[in-house]
């Protein structure tokens, strides 16, 4: 170790990349964040065409830089402290480049304006062309990249024409900060065009799209280095010239390493926005039926089995905007968060929450996805049984059985039933709803110290890359610590699991009523 980092410590950051902000996260070599810097970032909605969320390149480059200098002031460090650096981003955004390696033009994941184009597809061959792409890839066409691909082909040809390579939103960090193009398994393999068993571009595919199959960028895997952080990215972010850049990835994945779930059988519930359901498959499966998606794990030859529920933290947020006005001016005047007061209000709340059922985010079926409309069902007019603390209770419940729900259907295919759960995110902070995730489940669960893994799995990769781990499985198992486990309660298993048939058998209804287009679903998949 030089003086240098003798007298300042070593350090490792990472960029990550979300949907709605990019945050510089810096940590020590144990696994602690030291500092962060934060920006929110807005996606471009192009005029005239429905759906569009282009990604700006020019100023986000920018953002991200502002970042990483505020990470760096914030933690009073050095350039020269930052032994390596990586980047995560969002998975299914994909950025173009020309010939020259100059970014021409790239759209997030909530980019949505190809439900033509994913129609078209699935017409080729009469759908036979979607499940080839599945089985491959395991994804479907609704969130992959050639829809978008071929929109570009009909609606903006000269883009398309310029094009020369395609990459993931956290390769294009990693290639601003070295100049050097590459993509990972993890995230790439959310394009739908990358092969679970070899880890490796599949061109047929393209060419079965009627896409060209010239712009496949070579695939490098997380935690292999990229390059370094060359002269014009030094002077632009703040970073040293020469600091190793770290092959990065997909998110989802990346936190699962920062939570140490890097075995086969070990399942993650990761709590936010949407609700993750992730379980490290033995070997590269997909399900017959479609419903779940199945994306290359950041671990060399691993897979994992990935199902989403929809909305869980945005219903939370809503509820608590829309109606408990009142407990969040006593949350203020007591200094505690509001949920945490509404959770101390729903745990006087029987289980079951007076058999109040919420339709809200359907189990996963990522073939044909499409949600009932937002409601609650079974209410009654006795404020004694129906009230806020019931509703919120309700709401976690089942936030709890819809995670169920999809580790059923992955347990179906994969036969892999989890034995505990790593529970991580916003929604772990709740410890109500943690223990209802154990009893819903009938399985132990488990609170890691760090919230942030996404963050902490990606400074993991470029310290792999630097060579101050040695592997990404090792260093993640060892970096993970744990604040809190629940057990589950057997007798409140029995009466979730006569919620959970209940839930199933109403939302089934629900779904009939949006078929006959007397309600509004929530949410449908494009090209539904």
């Amino acid at each position: 170790m030089s003086e240098q980092h003798t007298r300042h410590g070593s350090y490792l950051m990472a960029l990550d990349a979300g949907t709605g902000s990019i945050r510089a996260v810096i940590f020590n070599l144990e696994g602690e964040q030291v500092a962060v810097g934060q920006s929110e970032w807005l996606h471009l909605a192009v005029p005239d065409v429905p759906g569009s969320m282009e990604f700006d390149l020019a100023t986000n480059w920018q953002l991200a830089c502002q970042c990483i200098r505020q990470a760096l002031q914030n933690a009073r460090l050095p350039a020269s402290a930052i032994r390596a650096v990586a980047a995560s981003s969002m998975r299914e955004g994909i950025v173009l480049y020309n010939k020259a390696g100059k970014p021409i033009w790239a759209c997030a994941n909530v980019d949505a304006r190809a439900s033509r184009e994913v129609a078209e597809l699935k017409e080729i061959h009469n759908e036979r062309f979607e499940r080839e792409v599945y089985e491959c890839s395991g994804q479907t066409l609704a969130l992959s990249a050639m829809p978008r691909l071929l929109w570009l082909a009909h609606h903006r040809p000269e883009i398309y024409r310029q094009a020369a390579t395609v990459t993931m939103i956290s390769d294009w960090l990693g290639y601003m900060l070295s100049g050097e193009l590459a993509v990972d398994p993890s995230n790439a393999g959310t394009t739908g065009m990358l092969s679970l068993s070899t880890r490796g571009w599949r061109p047929e595919l393209l060419d079965m799209a009627g896409l060209r199959a010239d712009i496949l960028s070579p695939v490098a895997e997380t935690g292999t280095r990229l390059g370094y952080v060359c002269t014009a990215a030094a002077q632009a972010c703040g970073l040293q010239a020469g600091t190793p850049v770290g092959m990065g990835g997909g998110d989802v994945q990346l936190g699962t390493l920062g939570l140490g779930v890097v075995r086969t059988g070990q399942t993650a519930v990761l709590g936010g926005t949407f609700w993750q359901q992730v379980v490290n498959l033995p070997r590269p499966v997909t399900d017959p039926e479609m419903n779940i998606r199945i994306n290359p794990h950041v671990i060399p030859g691993m897979a994992q089995a990935e199902s989403i529920s929809f909305f869980t933290g945005l219903t939370m947020r809503w509820f608590r905007d829309a109606f408990c006005s009142e407990e969040k001016l006593l949350s203020q005047r007591l200094g505690v968060d509001t949920y945490s007061l509404l959770e101390d209000m729903a745990a006087r709340v029987p289980v079951g929450s007076w058999g109040v059922i919420p339709i809200f985010s359907d189990a996963m079926h990522f073939k044909t996805w499409y949600h009932a409309a937002p409601s609650f069902i079974n209410l009654s007019i006795d404020p004694e049984r129906c009230n806020k603390q019931t509703l919120f209770r309700a709401l976690e419940e089942n936030a709890a059985i819809v995670s169920a729900c999809n580790l059923d259907l992955i347990a179906a295919f994969s036969g892999v039933r989890a034995q505990s759960l790593v529970f991580a995110g916003g929604g772990s902070k709740g410890k109500l709803w943690c223990q209802i995730l154990s009893d819903v489940t009938g399985v132990p669960v488990k609170v890691p110290v760090v919230k942030e893994a996404t963050a902490l799995g990606c400074a993991i990769a470029a310290g792999v890359a630097a060579g101050i781990y040695p592997t990404l499985a090792e260093t993640g198992e060892a970096l993970v610590r744990w604040e809190r486990e629940y057990q589950p309660d057997e007798t409140n298993h029995l009466l979730y699991l006569q919620q959970k048939s209940k839930w199933q058998a109403i939302y089934a209804d629900q779904l009939g009523l949006v078929d006959k287009q007397l309600t509004t679903s929530m949410w449908k998949a494009p090209g539904l």
